[in-house]
């Protein structure tokens, strides 16, 4: 009888590393990135900051009306029917009102405008009947309402950004707000990308019958191109054992990461495999994953190192479920928007023995009943990267779960969360 080696169709392959255990081996093995630089806040969306930031004043720094109405006194509310009140004069964001009320008036005031001497309550100017310079209300309103007190927003001496943060624009408006000019934030992480294989060739090439353009450099280009990434663009390398290993050890000059795709299987072919077991520090791992069971990641030198499937799909699940979280956890991001893993009903069966994790390519949509439902792309095929193309969300099979059957809630990562 034939002896037979392990595929990636096995599932029950002695050895595979659970996708739990390759992405903690992964996230406790690498080093931080230290260094800062500090930047215009125009430029910080989406950088990571490096210092805590503290409120040096009260943000409002005075109380405020928060519509357009009128500023009366508590005292004046009718308790019960409707009351007048004379109006004496007007409040604008930036020319506030020099008066001070009495029983039985009030004042015309803006959105954004100081608060007069006198006035605790606003009342809406949709909520008033007006005549002349008399206004007429009812008693439907309560003391304090619709005015924005001095420092409801952020409070002078509190933390309201920590290092860590994966700045938003939201936070960009916050540094605005207190008049912050510039932000220290961790310089961005340098990625080296590099393809493998004899068959490959370059765009604007001239195709022969057993090439093909390489399409994983630029998923990979695309998927690295973020305000805090700088990237290394290696092409595609002589593949052979020597020349790979020197073009790796060559970008461990200036990278934090190099990216190389394909070669990392056990294949005669496979180069990169041979290159890298000549550098003694990247270990070769055959994960409980499909698409994407064989990776190998360690170090050369300065760099952290991933080996990436060849197969594009598998390239572009393991970027990020794999590469991406080393990233983040590289520049030391604590505090980002959370990508729910969503429970969403499958519209169709799906075939999954347990003992290995499966990542589906889906499509994510809204019934006219406004249930959220996903069917998968089709053929799933690591080589089909149209799939990708059509999906708008992965379908996550864990690893100890069996076959989906038609209108099953299934784990759900939208996109939109990860791109």
């Amino acid at each position: 009888m034939i002896s037979t080696q392990a595929n990636c169709n096995d599932i029950f392959e002695p050895g595979l590393l659970p996708v739990e255990q390759a992405t903690h081996n992964i996230l406790s093995a690498l080093p931080a990135i230290e260094e800062f630089e500090i930047i215009n806040i125009e430029k910080a969306k989406a950088r990571t900051l490096a210092e805590n930031i503290t409120a040096s004043f009260n943000v409002p720094q005075f109380d405020n009306s928060a519509v357009d109405g009128y500023g009366l006194n508590a005292i004046d509310l009718p308790k019960e029917g409707v009351t007048n009140l004379k109006i004496i004069d007007s409040a604008y964001a930036g020319q506030p009102s020099t008066k001070s009320i009495a029983t039985g008036e009030c004042i015309r005031i803006m959105t954004g405008a100081i608060i007069p001497e006198g006035v605790d309550t606003v009342i809406m100017q949709e909520h008033i009947e007006l005549q002349d310079d008399i206004i007429q209300l009812d008693d439907r309103h309560q003391l304090g309402q619709n005015i924005r007190l001095a420092g409801e927003d952020l409070q002078q001496g509190s933390t309201i950004l920590q290092s860590g943060r994966f700045l938003t624009p939201a936070d960009i408006g916050l540094l605005a707000s207190l008049g912050i000019a510039t932000v220290k934030v961790k310089r961005k992480i340098k990625i080296a990308i590099a393809s493998t294989g004899n068959e490959l060739i370059s765009i604007g090439d001239t195709p022969k019958q057993d090439s093909l353009y390489d399409s994983n450099r630029y998923s990979l280009y695309a998927a690295l191109d973020r305000p805090d990434v700088e990237i290394i663009n290696l092409g595609i390398l002589e593949d052979t054992p020597e020349a790979l290993l020197k073009s790796f050890n060559d970008a461990s000059q200036t990278a934090d990461i190099i990216i190389s795709t394909g070669g990392v299987s056990v294949g005669d072919a496979d180069h990169t495999k041979t290159a890298l077991t000549q550098s003694g520090n990247v270990d070769f791992w055959k994960i409980a994953l499909k698409p994407g069971r064989p990776l190998a990641f360690g170090h050369i030198k300065n760099s952290v190192f991933f080996g990436l499937p060849g197969n594009p799909v598998a390239v572009m699940v393991t970027f990020y479920h794999f590469v991406q979280p080393a990233i983040e956890a590289m520049l030391g991001i604590e505090d980002k928007a959370a990508a729910p893993k969503l429970q969403i009903r499958s519209t169709e069966n799906i075939r999954k023995k347990a003992g290995r994790t499966e990542i589906i390519r889906g499509i994510l949509q809204q019934q006219s009943d406004g249930e959220w439902t996903v069917q998968t792309t089709g053929k799933q095929g690591s080589g089909i990267l149209r799939s990708m193309s059509l999906a708008n969300a992965f379908i996550i099979l864990e690893h100890d779960r069996e076959s989906v059957k038609k209108g099953e809630l299934v784990t759900v990562q939208t996109f939109s969360t990860l791109f």
